[in-house]
Order: structure tokens, then sequence, then C-alpha cells
């Protein structure tokens, strides 16, 4: 249904790989001076945290045996500018460090926003990590509004599936204009608000879940895990966090990688539009990919491929192609919901696309489609509260509806697949409600210690230009390159022994890597 809905999905990193090549451990870092304590949060700093045994899997749930994982959740002011009033709770778990040489704590954010640090640090511990984690207790937390945090909640356990199918329908007939959808996409965005306030407690929340107040939450844990400088890899949406925090906090900021890196200086709807141009450039990409293997549906040259694919997404919006629930075949709105998955991920789930569009093109039945998206559901009625409170807190209302028409007839043409997924999203966030005043900025972070943003040529939502142009924001920004397919580099299970091994020494000595550095492939 919303456009906007579709575009705040495609921006979500699950960032999960496999495992990395273990670095030599250098010595522990110098003791450095204890950070200062903000004034008026002194409770919040003191407070006593107390660790208890949780499980591998199932979120926070206690542990009636010793395990390599413990949990926490500590009190924050709801405002920042009102310490004495409202608090809320953030969730901690952590994976203790399996070394008996410890270098202190390593916080993560896997992206969203609405990404569940609390879950994702169960895998990601083990794998990515994996080079870092017998130093490091690897500290995943859910974000205000997310997850075991107090959390922004939209739907009932009832209502979850219908609202999921709703966020991932179609994103409209392909004979209709902006000015007809808008009206649709604003009365959904609307309608989505009204629940989420409705079952958030406390309603104010909506209003307390822009990232500067995740990066001071990111402080309190901080001080609250016993470390004096913040050691933090954020990938997505976590590079943003990231880059918030070392500019409110440069002389807490410790070793930080920045991985597929958000420009903050972009407005809303130039993130839009990058994205866009993001995901076309993927699906070109893809196409070469396939005509180079064997038992490619798509033929002639890449551009012959690209008219196919879009053809295929026309007919089926059209006329949806039949699946394994005979009541729920497949538009094409969704076939491009799956595409924009698999392309998020490297070219190792590419072969699985390929077989989907085998199956949709050569036998007409979107199976493969139709299992992917009820998968994909579950995430999204989950996420998607969490990402316009967000979203629309971070990012200022640009423009009206007559601007908008014209970003939504530019998008269709740099972008035909992909443009109409991004387009509105600044009425989406007019429709929401919740909005801030503050104009996007550059973040210099000075004073900062040195932060490694890395890159990945090839990645879609968060194009290589934005990792570019943050490592030239930041004052002690330096880039490290990826020449590959999918979003993020060090979180991608495509990505060879060279990132890992630039990260992780970066990460156990705080030796950046060469200046310049590109790897490349699985190299």
């Amino acid at each position: 249904m919303a456009a906007g809905v579709l575009a705040a999905l495609s921006s979500v990193c699950l960032g999960v790989g496999v495992g990395a090549v273990p670095a030599a451990a250098g010595p522990a870092p110098a003791v450095a001076a204890q950070a200062a304590v903000p004034k008026g949060l002194e409770s919040f700093y003191n407070q006593t945290v107390e660790w208890y045994d949780c499980g591998k899997t199932g979120g926070m749930e206690k542990s009636a045996e010793a395990t390599a994982f413990k949990c926490a959740k500590v009190k924050v002011p709801l405002d920042y500018s009102k310490p004495d009033g409202q608090t809320i709770e953030i969730a901690m778990k952590k994976h203790v460090a399996t070394g008996s040489v410890r270098q202190g704590s390593l916080f993560m954010n896997p992206g969203g926003p609405g990404m569940s640090g609390v879950n994702q640090v169960e895998t990601m511990a083990d794998m990515n990590f994996a080079g870092v984690q017998e130093a490091y207790d690897i500290i995943g937390f859910d974000p205000r509004g997310v997850g075991s945090s107090t959390a922004i909640t939209c739907t009932s356990a009832a209502e979850t599936p219908a609202v999921a199918e709703a966020a991932l329908a179609d994103v409209a007939a392909d004979d209709t204009t902006f000015e007809q959808r808008a009206p649709q996409n604003a009365a959904w965005v609307k309608q989505l608000e009204a629940n989420c306030a409705v079952n958030t407690a406390p309603a104010e929340l909506l209003d307390h879940v822009d990232t500067v107040s995740v990066a001071r939450d990111l402080d309190v844990l901080r001080a609250l895990s016993g470390n004096d400088k913040l050691n933090y890899v954020g990938f997505s949406y976590g590079t943003y966090l990231g880059a918030h925090y070392a500019e409110l906090f440069p002389a807490n900021t410790g070793r930080m990688v920045l991985d597929g890196a958000v420009d903050p200086s972009l407005s809303y709807s130039e993130r839009s539009r990058g994205q866009a141009l993001g995901y076309e450039r993927a699906l070109r990409n893809y196409v070469e990919w396939c005509h180079a293997g064997q038992s490619c549906p798509l033929t002639g040259d890449t551009d012959a491929g690209v008219k196919q694919v879009g053809d295929l997404i026309s007919s089926a919006n059209q006329t949806p192609v039949p699946s394994s629930d005979p009541n729920r075949p497949v538009k094409g709105s969704e076939i491009l919901q799956v595409m924009v998955e698999h392309f998020r991920y490297s070219d190792v789930a590419w072969p699985t696309l390929t077989e989907m569009l085998n199956q949709t093109i050569n036998q007409h039945d979107a199976s493969g489609f139709r299992t992917l998206l009820d998968q994909i559901s579950t995430q999204a009625s989950v996420v998607v509260g969490p990402m316009y409170g967000t979203n629309c807190l971070d990012y200022r209302v640009e423009g009206d509806m007559a601007t908008w028409a014209t970003q939504s007839k530019e998008l269709e043409r740099i972008a035909p697949r992909f443009g109409r997924i991004y387009e509105g999203t600044d009425l989406g966030c007019q429709s929401w409600g919740h909005n801030t005043t503050r104009p996007s900025t550059a973040i210099h972070a000075k004073g900062a210690a040195p932060i490694l943003v890395v890159g990945t040529t090839g990645d879609p939502a968060t194009p290589y230009e934005w990792a570019m142009a943050l490592a030239g924001q930041l004052e002690s920004g330096q880039l490290l390159t990826w020449e590959g397919n999918g979003h993020t580099a060090y979180a991608n299970p495509a990505h060879g022994p060279c990132v890992t091994s630039a990260v992780d020494t970066y990460l156990l000595t705080g030796a950046m890597p060469k200046k310049g550095l590109t790897c490349h492939g699985q190299e």
C-alpha cells in the first residue's frame, strides 16, 4: 500500500555474516582518564547494573545455568532535557569475552532503525566478531523504541499478519500518478501512527526516539559497562548512530567502525534518491551476473534483461502470479520487494533469486516469492513503527505536495523499477506527525579518535558514495573500500579475509589499515 513503508523497510540492515579471520591480539589499550559525567545525569551514570545469565536464544530470558551471555536493563531519561522526569528502560545483552586478556566492551548496532541488537548479538558474536570475541565482551542493545527496551508497539499479536501484509502490498497500479497515490499513502501512515500511539507505553515515547537521544543512551551504557571509551561497530543505520555519538562525545570515542555508511548531510528525499539509484545499479549487476551463469531466465544483453524484469513486475501488478497459496497470488511489487532483499545481501543470495525467477517466468508459479514474502512480513510488522518513529525525528519534512510529485516523476525517470518504492518519504513523515525541525548536516566529530568507515562499491542500500562522503566529513575518518556486491562489508557473507583482517586488526590494536586500502572480492 504505502510506498513510504516499502522505502523504510528497504533500508533495514540485517547484517549477519560468516566467521571472521582472527587477527593477532595486541596489547590492551592504555587506561584513559575517566570520562566526564554530564551534569544532571549523575543518577543514571551511577546506577547499579544487575547482569544475569541469559540464554543464547530467546532474547532476554533468564537462564538457570551459567551461559556465555549476560543480560541487563538500565534506566535512562525519556527526555534528556528533563532528566528528573519520566524514565524508560534500555536492554543490553553481552557475549562475554572468551580470552584471558580482555580489552573491555565492544558495542554493536546491526542497523534499521528498528533492528534488535539483543537478538542479533547472539549470532554476530560467533560470526562477524569471531576474530575479536576473545578480547572483547560483545554487547548488543535495543535502542529506545525497539524490542526488549521500552518499545514502540504498533499491533497486537492477532493484528500482526494483516498489518505486515498491508505494509508489503502493492505500490499501486502502473497508470496512477503520485497525486492519486498520496491520499492513500498518507491515510495508511496516519492509521499506523494512531495504532502505535494507543499500544505504546508511554505514548510520549513517540516524540523521543531520535538518534541523538539513542547516542546519549549509548554513552550511559558505555559508562555502566565499565568503559572510559566507547569501542563500537555500527552497520547501516548503526553508522548514522555512531557518527552522532562521535559528534556528541568525541572525547569518549574509542575504536569505531562504521560499515555501510549513511551520509548524515543528506535530506530524507536525497537519501531516498540515492537508494533508488542504488537498487537500479544492483539490478543491472544481478542481470550481468545471471547472464554469465547457467539457467538464467533472462535473455539478450543487460538492457534486455533489465527490461524483462520490469515487464514481469508490470505484468504481475496487472495479473498477480499464482503461488502455493491459491488465495494469495504474488503481485509485481511483491516480487520487487523480494528482489530488494536479495540485492541487499551479497551475490551469494543471487542463485536463489534466479531459481525463483525461473519458476515464475517459465512455470508461471511464484511460490518461492510467496514463501519469502511471508518471512519478510514477520520482520516488517515489528520494525515499521520504530522505523517511522526514528526516521521522522531524524529527518525534517521538506517540500510540499507539488515538490513531492516532481520528485516522484524524477525517481521514476532515473530508477524506473525501484523509484516508486522511494517516493513520498517526506509525505510519510508529515502524516506520521512526530517530527523534527533540525536540518540534516555534515558531521565532523572534531577531536574524536580515528574512525574507520567501510564502504562497498555495489551496496544498494547505503551507496558507496555515502561512505566516501562520511569518511570525508569526519575529521578523523578513513575509508576502507570493498569491491563487491551487497549491503555492508564486514557483515557480508561474501567478504574475504582482506576486510576481516583490516577491521579486526584495528579493533584489537588500534592500527588503521593502509590509507586508500581497497579489498577485492573474496581476497
